[in-house]
């Protein structure tokens, strides 16, 4: 499956390593100053699905910092994804044959678009649905703290976008030969019990319905690897 045209000593490997990896950081550096100046949409974005700033509150001094800082940081991140996969892939891509390299650009658009689906799944679906629910329950009102808000919506976003990938892992194993369809297929019940516990462990809280909705595209999803473990072998 692999072919090397041209063979590279291990300095040679290193130095183009540093290469993508000093790349990486720069597209990363640029992702996370277009993010600061979109800090100010992006905080209101966020608390818009608990109502507003008005429904948090600010207890420590370096609070407000803190968040702005880890806002801005997983906007540069999500910004910079596609340039970051990229550098990824054109480390490995003298060792691919013309047709895996044909793959590889289709995987890079495909692998920023899982990401930001998940995202936008999380924040569409997940948190107005699990909000409500954990800030009204029996109890005295809630009102949390501005870096706990935020500390848990950016985590369910980032996991929750991160677990989109999966069709594209099962892509990636599948060429390489570890996985085929027909393996993924028959192990579908392996699968659902793998899928609820990972729901169980992402979804902010016991609530069925809110892992039942995380479930369902997750098993999608792995329908969807099964296809393209199918296609990867061809």
């Amino acid at each position: 499956m692999v072919k090397q045209s041209k063979e590279m000593t291990l300095w040679e490997h290193l130095e183009d390593l540093r290469k993508r990896l000093l790349w990486a950081c720069l597209g990363l550096g640029v992702g996370i100053f277009i993010s600061f100046l979109l800090s100010d949409y992006s905080l209101s974005l966020l608390a818009k699905p608990i109502g507003g700033f008005e429904e948090l509150q600010s207890i420590e001094v370096t609070e407000n910092v803190g968040v702005f800082m880890r806002v801005t940081l997983l906007g540069g991140f999500i910004i910079a994804l596609p340039f970051i996969l990229i550098q990824a892939f054109l480390f490995i891509f003298p060792a691919l044959e013309k047709k895996e390299k044909r793959w590889i650009v289709i995987a890079v658009p495909l692998a920023s678009l899982l990401f930001i689906g998940g995202a936008v799944f999380a924040y569409l679906i997940m948190l107005p649905a699990a909000i409500p629910l954990l800030t009204q329950f029996k109890g005295p009102e809630v009102l949390p703290r501005w870096k706990d808000y935020v500390d848990f919506v950016t985590n369910l976003i980032f996991w929750i976008g991160l677990s989109f990938e999966t069709p594209l892992i099962f892509f990636i194993l599948a060429k390489i030969g570890l996985v085929n369809g027909k393996q993924l297929a028959k192990g579908w019940q392996i699968a659902i019990v793998v899928i609820s516990i990972i729901a169980a462990v992402i979804t902010p809280t016991v609530d069925p319905i809110n892992m039942l909705l995380f479930m369902i595209p997750l098993f999608i999803l792995y329908l969807l690897s099964i296809l393209l473990a199918v296609l990867a072998r061809r």
